[in-house]
C-alpha cells in the first residue's frame, strides 16, 4: 500500500478542537488542543474509564481451569482408586492418592495458567493498533490503551478502535455491517458541532464507531466511548480474541487419544477378570485394572500439543512474531516459498534522495556536503513535495522534504499557498495529484508524483519521449534507486475535473530514491536457501531497481524478471512454468499477488506471503502462511494474516521459520517419549499378572510416575532449543503426519528396551528369592532411572546425550533432580517406603539397577552414533 493512503493531511490537525464535544456527549467536554492529551491526562482517565477492551470469555480462572481438570479420565481413575481403597479400609492408600489427586491437579492447573497467560498476551499483542496524537507527536499504540477524548488518525484498512467524533475527513467511507448489517460502506461527514451522538446506519452520519472498518479515505476524530460503553460493548460482542480452536494435530491426536482408550479399557476388562478368576479377589482386580488404565492411557498428549502451540506462539511473539491463528505453527516447518515485498521489508524504509534528473543533466545528492542545488533542479524538488503531504509520514515524501527544506532558501512550500483538492492513487494510474491555490491568482497549480510511465501517461508523452525516458530511468534504478517522476500542471475553473487525465501536464524531471538494505538480510536469504526455501521478491518498482536490490541481497536475479504487465497476460499454465525459475517480480499490483500465490500453491509449494495493504488480503487468505507487517500494515491485513511481523524485518520471518522447526522438532520429541515411557509402566502392570508374579504397581505408583511425565513432555521438552541443523534441512513435507509410523516403532522400540530391562531386574530379583517389596523396590527403580534416561536420550536427535548436557535446560533438571529426590525419599523415608510397599535396597542392587536403567536408555545413542556417521558418509 502506497504511503500517501496512510496519511492525514497536518492542515486537518488545525481543525481539532474547533468544535468541542458537548457535556451530553462526553464527561470531558474540554476543548483538545491540536497536540492532543498529554501523558498526566491519558493516565487520568485510564484511572476514570480503564482500558478500552471488552471483557474476554476465553479467559478462565483458577477455579474454572480446576473443574476442567477434575473431569479428565486420570482424575476420575484416581478417585474411582480412593474409593476403593476405603472401601477395604485401608485409609492411609486412599488419603495417599487423595492428596496426590490435589498434587496433580496442582501440576496440572499450573501447567494450564501459563498457557492462559501465554493467549492473554497473544491477545494483548493482536489488538488493533491506534494512531493518535498524544502531547503533539503522533503515536501508534494498541488499542485498548485509547481513551476519551484522544485525538485519533483515521486511515484506510484500519478498524476504529473506539466510538468517536469525526473532525475532519477526506472521502471518509466505513464498513458498519458487524453493527448494523448493512453490507454497503456509509459515507462520513465531518462534525458540525451541533449534532447530538447516533445510533451508527446511514450516510454522512459524523461518527465512527468501535470494531468498524475504514475502507476508504482518511479522517481525523476524537474519541468519545471506549470498552463497554462503546456500541459494540453495549451489545456485547467482543473483538480482536486470539482464535483458539483446536488445530489439526490437535483434532487428530483426540481421535489417536480415543482409539488408544478403547485398546486401554479392553485390556483392563481382561487385567479385572484374569485377576479375579485366578486369585479370587475382584476388589483387588479392580484397583489392578485401574492402574492398568492409568499406566495405558497417553492423557498427557492433547496436554503437550496446546502447551506447546501455545508457549511456541507466545515465545515467538518475544521474537516479534505474533501467530494469529495456530495452524501456521503446524504449517511453518514445511514453507518451500517465501514471497516478500522489498521496502521496509527486505530494505529499511528509510529514503533519502540519491539523484535528480531534469532538463537533460543529472545531478548526485550529497547531503553531507554544503553545496547548492543547482537551479534548474529547484522546480522538480519543489513540486515533489508540493505533491506529498503536508505533515509527511510516509519515508519517501519525508526524504522529498527534506532536500526542499535543505536546498530551497524559501522553503518548499509557498506560505500563501493551500490545498483545495487531491486526487489518489488508483490501480489504473499509479500516481496522485495536489491542487493548490495562491491567494493573488486565480489560477490552481498541480503538482504530481507517481511511477515514471504514469506520469509520461499524463504528460501525454509519444513513443520517442517515452523510449528515452526509459533510458533515463534505467540510468538511475540500475543503481537501486527507487525512480519517481513529478510533473506541473495549471488549472483555472469552478468544477473539478473526474480525472487527472483532464489537466495539461509539464513533465519536470525524475527523482531517484535509495532506500538501504536491511543489514541481516543477506544472512537470512542464504540460511532460507540452505533450509530448501525459494526467496521470492515482490515489488511495485521499476524491474532495474528490483534487479539492483536482488544483486545486493544475494537473491538470484540471473533469471528472467516478470513484471506485472506479464502477469496479467500470461495464461495459468505459462504461468506455473515461469514462477518455477523466478525469483524477483517488479511492477506488481498488490491485486496480482493472490495470482502468484495460486499459481505457486498449484505447482505444490507451500507458500509463505508477506503484505500490509487491504488490497493484499486476498493474497494473504489464501496462502498456507500469510504475513502481515505489524508497523506498517492495516488492521484487515492482519485479520487476514496468520503471522504479524511486529518489526516489518525479513530476517524476522526466517526467525519464525526457525522458531516453527523447533517446536515441531520438540513436539515430536515430547510425543516420542509419551509413547516409549507408556511401554514399560504397561508392560510392567500386565506381564506380572499373565506370568503369575506378585502385582508391582498400583494406582499410587502411577501417580509417582506422573509426576514426571507430565512435566518433562509439556514443559522440559518443550525449553530445549532448536537443533543445529533446523536450518538445514528442507521443508518437512505437509502430508507427512505428526508422528509418521516409523517414529512410533523407534519409540515403541525403545520403550520395549526399558521394559526388558525392568522385567530383567524384576525376574533376578525374585529368582534370588528376594521378597516382594525388595522385587517391587528394583523394578521401580530401574524403571525411574530408564525414563529419566529416556528423556536424556531424547533431548536432541542430531546431538549426543552427553554433549546435551552442556546445553542449558533450567527445567530439565528442575524435573530430574525433583524425581531422584522423590524417589530417594520413597525408598529411605520409612513411612513413605511403608505406602509405596518398598523395601530399602542396598548398594550392590542399587548398581544393579543404575545400570539396566541406563543402558536400557541410552543403548539408543549407538543407534544416533550410527545415523548421524551415515548421514556424514553421504
Amino acid at each position: 500500500m502506497d504511503g500517501t493512503a496512510r496519511l492525514v493531511r497536518g492542515n486537518d490537525l488545525n481543525r481539532i478542537g474547533a468544535h468541542p464535544a458537548r457535556a451530553t456527549m462526553n464527561s470531558q467536554s474540554n476543548d483538545i488542543p491540536p497536540s492532543g492529551l498529554s501523558t498526566q491526562e491519558v493516565e487520568e482517565r485510564l484511572r476514570l474509564h480503564g482500558y478500552n477492551e471488552l471483557p474476554s470469555s476465553n479467559r478462565r480462572g483458577t477455579f474454572a481451569i480446576a473443574l476442567s481438570v477434575a473431569r479428565e479420565p486420570m482424575f476420575s481413575l484416581l478417585i474411582a482408586a480412593s474409593i476403593i481403597y476405603l472401601t477395604l479400609g485401608d485409609l492411609r492408600e486412599a488419603l495417599i492418592l487423595a492428596a496426590s489427586i490435589l498434587v496433580i491437579m496442582a501440576i496440572t492447573i499450573f501447567q494450564e495458567r501459563k498457557t492462559e497467560r501465554a493467549l492473554e498476551a497473544l491477545r494483548d499483542f493482536s489488538s488493533p493498533r491506534a494512531l493518535v496524537i498524544r502531547d503533539g507527536e503522533q503515536k501508534r499504540i494498541a488499542g485498548r490503551e485509547v481513551v476519551p477524548d484522544d485525538i485519533l488518525l483515521l486511515t484506510e484498512g484500519d478498524r476504529v478502535p473506539a466510538d468517536a467524533i469525526v473532525l475532519s475527513c477526506n472521502d471518509l467511507a466505513v464498513d458498519e455491517s458487524l453493527l448494523t448489517g448493512e453490507s454497503v460502506p456509509v459515507r462520513k461527514a465531518a462534525w458540525d458541532g451541533k449534532q447530538e451522538i447516533a445510533r451508527p446506519g446511514g450516510d454522512d452520519l459524523p461518527f465512527v464507531y468501535s470494531g468498524t472498518m475504514l475502507v476508504q479515505g482518511r479522517g481525523v476524530a476524537r474519541a468519545h466511548a471506549t470498552g463497554a460503553r462503546s456500541e459494540i460493548g453495549k451489545i456485547g460482542k467482543a473483538l480482536q480474541t486470539l482464535e483458539t480452536d483446536e488445530t489439526f494435530l490437535q483434532k487428530k491426536s483426540a481421535r489417536l487419544i480415543r482409539n488408544l482408550a478403547a485398546v486401554g479399557l479392553s485390556l483392563c476388562a481382561l487385567a479385572v477378570i484374569l485377576y479375579g478368576l485366578t486369585r479370587g479377589n475382584w476388589m483387588q482386580g479392580l484397583l489392578v485394572g485401574i492402574a492398568l488404565a492409568m499406566a495405558l492411557l497417553p492423557e498427557e498428549i492433547p496436554v503437550v500439543l496446546t502447551i506447546f502451540l501455545a508457549l511456541g506462539a507466545w515465545r515467538m511473539s518475544q521474537k516479534r512474531v505474533l501467530t494469529r491463528r495456530m495452524p501456521a505453527i503446524e504449517t511453518l516447518g514445511s514453507a518451500t516459498v517465501l514471497c516478500v515485498d522489498k521496502t521496509g521489508t527486505l530494505t529499511l524504509n528509510r529514503m533519502s534522495v540519491g539523484k535528480l534528473f531534469a532538463g537533460g543533466d543529472f545531478y548526485e545528492v550529497d547531503t553531507t556536503q554544503d553545496k547548492p542545488l543547482p537551479q534548474k533542479f529547484h522546480e522538480l524538488v519543489r513540486f515533489s513535495v508540493l505533491a506529498s503531504e503536508t505533515d509527511p509520514f510516509d519515508p519517501m515524501e519525508k526524504a522529498f522534504k527534506e532536500v526542499g527544506d535543505r536546498y530551497l532558501d524559501d522553503g518548499a512550500r509557498f506560505k500563501d499557498w493551500t490545498l483545495a483538492h487531491e486526487y489518489s492513487l488508483a490501480p489504473d494510474l499509479l500516481a496522485l495529484s495536489h491542487v493548490w491555490q495562491s491567494s493573488s491568482s486565480e489560477q490552481y497549480a498541480i503538482a504530481t508524483k507517481g511511477a515514471p510511465e504514469a506520469v509520461a501517461d499524463l504528460c501525454h508523452f509519444d513513443a520517442e519521449q517515452r523510449a528515452a525516458l526509459a533510458t533515463q530511468v534505467d540510468s538511475i534504478a540500475a543503481d537501486g534507486l527507487r525512480v519517481l517522476g513529478v510533473a506541473r500542471g495549471a488549472f483555472t475553473g469552478s468544477s473539478w475535473p473526474a480525472s487527472q487525465h483532464d489537466f495539461d501536464f509539464k513533465f519536470l524531471g525524475l527523482i531517484g530514491l535509495s532506500d538501504p538494505v536491511r543489514p541481516a538480510v543477506p544472512d537470512a536469504i542464504k540460511a532460507c536457501n540452505q533450509a530448501g526455501i525459494k526467496v521470492v521478491m515482490i515489488t511495485g518498482d521499476y524491474p532495474s531497481t528490483a534487479q539492483a536490490i536482488a544483486r545486493k541481497i544475494g537473491l538470484d536475479s540471473s533469471k528472467q524478471i516478470l513484471i506485472g504487465a506479464d502477469l496479467a497476460r500470461m495464461a495459468d499454465g505459462e504461468l506455473r512454468r515461469r514462477i518455477g525459475v523466478t525469483h524477483v517480480f517488479a511492477r506488481v499490483l498488490p491485486e496480482q499477488k493472490l495470482k502468484l500465490v495460486e499459481a505457486f500453491k498449484a505447482n505444490g509449494e507451500i507458500v509463505a506471503m508477506t503484505g500490509d495493504g487491504v488490497n493484499d488480503a486476498p493474497a494473504l487468505k489464501a496462502a498456507h502462511i500469510g504475513i502481515a507487517m505489524g508497523g506498517r500494515g492495516t488492521d484487515v491485513a492482519r485479520e487476514a494474516a496468520s503471522l504479524v511481523i511486529l518489526d516489518d524485518d525479513f530476517a524476522t520471518i526466517v526467525d519464525a521459520v526457525r522458531s516453527g522447526r523447533r517446536i515441531f522438532d520438540n513436539l515430536q520429541k515430547a510425543l516420542g517419549f509419551i509413547f516409549s515411557i507408556h511401554v514399560p509402566i504397561a508392560g510392567l502392570a500386565l506381564v506380572p499378572l499373565i506370568l503369575d508374579w506378585p502385582v508391582m504397581l498400583s494406582p499410587v505408583h502411577i501417580v509417582f510416575l506422573e509426576l514426571i511425565i507430565d512435566p518433562a513432555c509439556s514443559i522440559a521438552f518443550e525449553a530445549e532449543p532448536e537443533e543445529s541443523d533446523v536450518m538445514n534441512r528442507p521443508p518437512r513435507d505437509p502430508q507427512e503426519p505428526l508422528f509418521s509410523v516409523s517414529k512410533i516403532c523407534s519409540s515403541l522400540l525403545q520403550g520395549s528396551i526399558v521394559l526388558l530391562a525392568v522385567l530383567a531386574v524384576l525376574g533376578f530379583a525374585l529368582y534370588q528369592g528376594q521378597s516382594e517389596a525388595a522385587a517391587r523396590a528394583a523394578s521401580f527403580v530401574t524403571l525411574v532411572l530408564g525414563m529419566l534416561g529416556l528423556i536424556f536420550a531424547n533431548r536432541s536427535i542430531s546431538r549426543y546425550a552427553f554433549a546435551m548436557l552442556r546445553t542449558p535446560n533450567r527445567a530439565l533438571w528442575w524435573v530430574v533432580s525433583g524425581g531422584l529426590m522423590f524417589l530417594a525419599a520413597v525408598l529411605y523415608v520409612p513411612y513413605l517406603r511403608e505406602v509405596f510397599r518398598f523395601a530399602s535396597l542396598p548398594a550392590s542392587d542399587l548398581a544393579i539397577c543404575l545400570g539396566a536403567g541406563v543402558f536400557s536408555a541410552f543403548w539408543f545413542e549407538i543407534v544416533k552414533f550410527a545415523r548421524m556417521a551415515r548421514r556424514d558418509e553421504i
